[in-house]
């Protein structure tokens, strides 16, 4: 772009410095040849006043003059004559007298005393060639006859020649320059821009992951300071993820001990509860309904060390699949069926609707727990209304998509369900699970295999979830079998 600017910074300068030259030239003559023939019609006028106009005709007497002047213009070819008499105009030997253009014709007619000019074409009649002039125009008066036109025809082959030189010179000095200019610029702008591309070649390897990556910093400029807040924000950046890492990775630690050495005094209590759970027949009501309170909690407290558990493998890069080949319509039957008591206390039907060849290479025990998920929240959202199940595959791929017609959820809340212990309500009230980990161990798992769990909701129209699997675990999936956003016939 500088290049471009530069050079047009060069043409305009040029053809400023061409059309300045060429303006003075044409005044300087303009200039020359006024003087030249003022003082020419000043001299024809004293010869014409002195003559005596009794003894010789005017047409005569300004033949003479037009000789004169003629034979003075010759000498070194200045300029040629052209005088309007009486009868016809009288005009320097082998001038064409039509190149006296019309326009200063009329201006000399009606101008009075004052001298007019113009460029022209001079032609001759005897054989030479066209030239560039320019027309001098005056009046001689003579005594009791009247007024008669006089021009000045002067030739402009130096100033051509001149001009040609002037124009040649700014050729070259372009044509020289240019290549000049050309390199110069692209030098400045090479050495201003390698910093630069060195600063974003650094900062790209920085975002993807080379915290070492450092950028060499000369000089004292901007650039080098832009270079040293980089490696100083790349150091600050790097010390900040050690650290993070260091917190995630004890963090991570503490999850795993907690929920281990919580596995022994809970296997205890749960030993006490259901003793006291299986005898509370014979109890009275209040310590009943304790125990019954007891044994509630105490399955989703073991539900959620187990989740804890399930996460802490999943952060420590530990989980593993157990792959084997499934009819995957078969696995979500038997899902749906174990669903089933779940489903008639919230008074909602579950309908299953697959279709095609589900055989698929998975782990059976990882999918029905994403399938159980999704099934008990669908049913505890979807304010008794039916679930709809619908399985689905294609040559690469099967899918399941657990439609439900409950509260739902907004658009930017769709990946926020997957995040661990969110949710939607903070104030609505659980009674199905309740650790806040499912759809993250979900996620988890359709990642595991190398597919992929979406989420689709509404407010007021329910929420789908759509999990999609690989015929063979780390399989290419382009396209899932069933669409993320249900069908509009759907939204009932």
């Amino acid at each position: 772009m500088s290049v471009v600017a530069s050079l047009l910074v060069l043409a305009v300068t040029g053809w400023l410095l061409v059309d300045s030259s060429s303006r003075g030239i044409l005044e300087a003559k303009t200039n020359q040849s006024v003087s030249e023939a003022a003082a020419v019609i000043e001299g024809m006028q004293s010869s014409l006043r002195d003559a005596d106009l009794r003894t010789s005709t005017v047409n005569v007497r300004l033949t003479l003059l037009a000789r004169d002047a003629a034979s003075r213009g010759n000498v070194g070819h200045q300029y040629e004559v052209v005088i309007a008499g009486p009868v016809s105009d009288i005009a320097s030997a082998g001038l064409e007298v039509t190149s006296v253009p019309t326009s200063i014709r009329d201006a000399v007619e009606v101008g009075g005393q004052d001298l007019h000019t113009t460029p022209t074409l001079i032609q001759f009649t005897d054989g030479r060639a066209d030239r560039a002039g320019l027309v001098v125009g005056g009046a001689l008066l003579a005594p009791g006859s009247g007024r008669y036109p006089v021009y000045f025809l002067f030739l402009m082959d130096q100033e051509q020649q001149t001009l040609q030189v002037v124009q040649r010179s700014a050729l070259l000095a372009a044509g020289a320059f240019l290549p000049l200019m050309t390199g110069i610029m692209y030098l400045i702008s090479l050495q201003a821009l390698r910093p630069i591309r060195a600063a974003r070649e650094a900062s790209e390897r920085i975002a993807a992951g080379n915290l070492h990556e450092r950028m060499v910093v000369r000089g004292s400029d901007d650039l080098a300071g832009l270079g040293r807040s980089m490696n100083h924000m790349a150091e600050e950046l790097g010390r900040r993820l050690e650290q993070l890492e260091d917190l995630s990775r004890v963090q991570r630690q503490f999850v795993s001990d907690v929920s281990h050495e919580l596995r022994t005094p809970l296997t205890t209590i749960r030993m006490a509860v259901d003793v006291l759970y299986e005898g509370r027949a014979e109890l009275p009501p209040i310590p009943r309904r304790t125990a019954e309170l007891l044994r509630q909690e105490i399955d989703r407290f073991e539900s959620l060390l187990t989740d804890l558990l399930e996460i802490s493998r999943f952060d420590a890069g530990a989980a593993e699949l157990q792959a084997e080949e499934v009819d995957l319509t078969e696995l979500v039957s038997v899902e749906v069926a174990a669903q089933q008591a779940l489903a008639e206390a919230y008074s909602t039907t579950i309908v299953l609707d697959a279709a095609g060849d589900t055989h698929c290479l998975i782990d059976p025990r990882r999918i029905r727990r994403i399938l159980s998920n999704l099934l008990s929240n669908a049913i505890e959202h979807g304010e008794g209304r039916d679930v709809l199940v619908v399985v689905r595959a294609n040559d690469a791929a099967v899918a399941v998509a657990v439609r439900d017609f409950g509260v739902g959820f907004s658009a930017a809340q769709a990946h926020q369900v997957f995040s661990r212990f969110w949710r939607a309500d903070p104030s609505r009230q659980r009674t199905v699970g309740g650790s806040g980990l499912g759809l993250s161990i979900a996620l988890e798992n359709a990642e595991l295999h190398g597919g992929w769990l979406n989420a689709w909701g509404r407010p007021g129209h329910g929420a789908q979830f759509r999990l999609t699997l690989p015929r063979t675990p780390g399989g290419l999936v382009a396209e899932s079998p069933l669409p993320v956003v249900p069908h509009e016939g759907s939204l009932r």
